[in-house]
């Protein structure tokens, strides 16, 4: 299992969508794109954040278990 791999993707497929809004927001400027911002991406940016820990801390702990399983 390679959580930092998983990590990494998650990271980067995060990025790579709010750049896409980004580009979008030129376009869509109005009350119900800042709604959707606040709504669903800064909310998903915060819980990919807090996955993205906890993935870290994982990898930590599986590497403790496989070092002391040696």
């Amino acid at each position: 299992m390679n959580l930092n791999a998983n990590r990494t993707r998650l990271e980067r497929l995060t990025k790579d969508l709010l750049l896409k809004w980004d580009l979008t927001k030129s376009y869509w400027k109005d009350a119900r794109s800042d709604e959707f911002e606040r709504r669903y991406l800064r909310e998903l940016e915060a819980q990919v954040d807090g996955a993205t820990a906890v993935i870290e801390k994982l990898n930590e702990l599986l590497t403790k278990v496989r070092r002391d399983c040696e």
